[in-house]
């Protein structure tokens, strides 16, 4: 608009004073501003030309201002206002030039329509933002109440969710953290709650035992009974913190393992012979079946794993059975097979025979001594080794424990 207002201004200069008026309402009529021109007084000059409907209101100060050589630059008159004021001189006399766009009746609707649109896009944006707000932030009310009463150790609530998107992927996942959560808990209580039996049984017979002793009556051989039941339970005590501390340390996330080379078949024997105190006086036949077998493996924990299996077999195999160990190598893998013919297992708890403290037979277990630890530890020692342990048993035909270990190790780390 300033470059439009320069060229008047030497078109004006050129014409003035002859052909001015002719300029000026040239100009009303081709220009597409509403431009005035006022003299050195102050007035407006040719208004004859405006046709009347293009004269721009303007206040004295302003005039005053771009006569004096300010240029005038605002909107401040409203919203269709673009003002701008120039000074220009002719024979030493000072003049202004005013121009503003002209917005005729079509362009106004126009302007009207654009701004109804606004308005209309405006509420209707508004409205969606609500819409899709509540649509995002319903959920996340939902993990925020979940979050609360996981914080409460309540894991009971349940979380579904059928949107696709992110948010629905953070609902599922997180229901199925709040379940696994759920199912940690109730294993710790019932971990507790084993625990917490195996240790006051013994510590009950202990204290009735003692206070037995205290009789002064009591005979020799009833007093030496008393002291062996109280001497094996405090063995059955020291046992469990020993398969307790055992079963920690390896469920230590960064337990790392002693890898080194191993004779599978001379382990497998050392551990029947170190078991003879509790196979010979049942008169147990043990048959091995040994292939010469090396693989890279933790010597004292698959020590362990052989201990904990043949002393179950041991256990629950009555007087006169038999024990067969057999080891073969199939490909890259050892196999070893522990097979008894005791009393057997139900099909309904082989299942359940590798978590801590489940016994098939309690009554049984804690006549011969265990703790239902043994073959949790067996379990947790076969993962270590990245290996396999399948039991398959029939009640009254005995039990068979298979073992799958590879003989090189991928890593030395769990």
């Amino acid at each position: 608009m300033i470059e439009s207002g320069q060229e008047i201004i030497e078109s004006y200069s050129e014409a003035y004073p002859q052909h001015s008026a002719v300029l000026a309402k040239g100009i009303s009529v081709t220009s597409a501003n509403s431009v005035n021109f006022y003299g050195p007084d102050g007035g407006l000059l040719h208004e004859e030309a405006l046709n009347g409907g293009k004269r721009i209101e303007l206040d004295q100060e302003t005039i005053s201002y771009v006569l004096n050589g300010g240029v005038y630059r605002g909107s401040e008159r409203g919203p269709k206002s673009l003002l701008v004021g120039l000074p220009f001189e002719i024979e030493g006399q000072r003049f202004a030039v005013f121009m503003e766009p002209s917005i005729g009746p079509f362009m106004t609707l126009i302007l009207r329509f654009f701004q109804f649109e606004l308005l209309f896009s405006l509420l209707f944006g508004s409205a969606l933002i609500l819409l899709a707000a509540q649509y995002i932030v319903k959920p996340l009310k939902k993990l925020t109440n979940a979050t609360r009463r996981m914080s409460k150790g309540d894991f009971s609530f349940e979380l579904r969710s059928k949107r696709k998107d992110e948010i629905g992927q953070l609902t599922r996942s997180f229901g199925s953290m709040a379940k696994e959560l759920g199912t940690l808990e109730k294993i710790r209580q019932r971990f507790v709650s084993n625990v917490s039996h195996e240790i006051q049984s013994p510590l009950t017979s202990i204290k009735g035992f003692t206070k037995a002793l205290k009789q002064k009556k009591m005979d020799e051989d009833s007093r030496l009974r008393l002291l062996t039941i109280i001497e094996d339970e405090t063995e059955r005590l020291s046992r469990l913190g020993e398969d307790l501390l055992q079963l920690s340390a390896l469920e230590y996330e960064h337990l790392r393992l002693n890898l080194g080379a191993l004779r599978l078949d001379e382990q497998l024997r050392k551990c029947v012979i170190s078991l003879e105190p509790q196979w010979a006086p049942k008169n147990l036949r043990i048959e091995l079946e040994l292939e010469e077998i090396e693989v890279h493996a933790d010597e004292d924990r698959v020590y362990r794993l052989w201990i904990n299996l043949l002393s179950n077999a041991i256990k629950f195999t009555g007087p006169d059975g038999e024990i067969f160990v057999t080891a073969k190598r199939k490909g890259d893998k050892a196999i070893v097979l522990v097979r008894d013919t005791g009393s057997g297992i139900p099909e309904n708890d082989l299942s359940s025979i590798f978590q801590p403290f489940y016994k098939a037979d309690p009554s049984r277990t804690s006549a011969s001594g265990g703790n239902g630890i043994g073959l949790s530890i067996v379990k947790r020692i076969v993962d270590l080794h990245h290996g396999e342990i399948q039991v398959t048993s029939s009640p009254g035909e005995g039990t068979e424990f298979k073992v799958t270990l590879p003989l090189d190790q991928p890593s030395n780390k769990m």
